[in-house]
């Protein structure tokens, strides 16, 4: 039987990044950024519409130069998806951004200089509606938090972020959201628990310069997956030295497997071993790469024995399991039909599909009724 999520979420302060919710009761939402020179207009879209395909909610996109923000209204013109401009220093390119219909700056107010510079960007968020990501890192904290602190700490991040909160207070501006991203992950989770009691907005979480796809997978899962389970975090980036494809991927497997979002399938799959009575690795390869566009959340079993299999299978929308001579397809937790080894990946993708087209219509029409009855 499917389960609703334990964890009971942080209450933070609602605000949009574009249509996209963040904070409050709204669903965490998976974030990542491209990698391409944004003055390259055409692979900067390209590279945008794959991450929004792969399913995430906002992207990010650097803009170091006023050259790079007229890139930005191009860029701009042609996604849907909302976009957030990653600015440093320079308050003249967030206030061009933000005429050109960006969604959110990423851009911490202690670094942008003179009060007069502060207000100006503050006025522009106020009067179109963009929120701000104070965005610290233990990369770049300041000289005179390095002179205070030796080297970087959980309290040097909480400062740093608390400083910026602190000018955005003084201004009166509350529609912002704070990250304290650091790649060891006892700082980084440490200054995200200390910072989620002091502050009410929402948090964006990730585990900085993560690492390579392996290495930087399992740093993240194990930093966010922690603090998520605390109930601490409103959006997500997984930062991988990696096709952000990837990031959009693993961020929306570590939300499914807490229960805190659903993309697509949920697939249970055995190690397999001698018991199998089918190539199990094989198969899955096979499945995740061709259903990749599947959006229904579904959980999807592929079980090599029959010892785990019918347990496992009947608890899925669509269970497979290894059986002599035949293997068994169980559907909506019933014993459905038998299929050989023979090209049953075929077959096996054609019910699966199949599947996801009624759960999806089920579900629309479950939501129609429910809009009907609304008063």
């Amino acid at each position: 039987m499917k389960q609703e999520s334990p964890i009971k979420r942080r209450k933070s302060r609602q605000i949009h990044v574009g249509r996209v919710p963040v904070g409050g009761d709204a669903p965490i939402s998976v974030q990542s950024m491209t990698n391409t020179e944004t003055c390259d207009v055409a692979a900067t879209v390209a590279q945008v519409r794959a991450i929004s395909e792969a399913g995430a909610d906002i992207v990010r996109v650097s803009v170091p130069s006023m050259e790079a923000a007229e890139a930005f209204r191009d860029i701009r013109a042609q996604v849907d998806v909302p976009l957030v401009a990653d600015i440093h220093f320079d308050h003249k390119i967030a206030l061009k951004v933000a005429e050109y219909g960006v969604d959110c700056l990423r851009i911490n107010p202690g670094n942008i200089g003179r009060e007069e510079k502060v207000r100006e960007v503050i006025a522009a968020c106020k009067d179109r509606q963009i929120p701000i990501r104070i965005g610290v890192n233990a990369g770049s904290l300041g000289k005179e938090l390095l002179r205070k602190y030796p080297e970087p700490t959980a309290e040097a991040l909480v400062e740093s972020a608390l400083r910026n909160v602190d000018i955005l207070d003084r201004h009166d501006f509350q529609d912002f959201k704070v990250s304290v991203k650091a790649s060891e992950v006892f700082m980084a989770t440490a200054a995200y628990r200390s910072l989620a009691e002091q502050i009410e907005q929402p948090l964006h979480l990730g585990i900085t310069e993560a690492g390579g796809l392996r290495g930087g997978t399992v740093k993240s899962a194990v930093g966010l997956g922690g603090l998520l389970m605390d109930g601490i975090g409103d959006t997500i980036r997984i930062s991988l030295a990696a096709d952000p494809v990837e990031e959009v991927k693993v961020g929306f497997e570590i939300l499914k497997s807490l229960k805190l979002r659903t993309n697509g399938i949920n697939f249970i799959a055995c190690p397999s071993c001698s018991r199998q009575n089918f190539d199990v690795i094989g198969t899955m390869n096979e499945l995740e790469r061709r259903l990749e566009d599947v959006r229904t959340p579904m959980d999807v079993a592929v079980i090599g024995c029959i010892v785990n299999g019918p347990g496992e299978a009947r608890e899925a929308d669509v269970g497979l399991t290894g059986a002599t001579p035949n293997n068994l397809i169980y559907l909506a937790g019933e014993a459905d039909h038998k299929v050989s080894n023979q090209d049953f990946v075929d077959h096996l993708e054609s019910v699966i599909r199949d599947r996801a087209e009624r759960l999806a219509s089920e579900r629309a029409a479950a939501e129609e009724q429910i809009i009907l009855r609304s008063p």
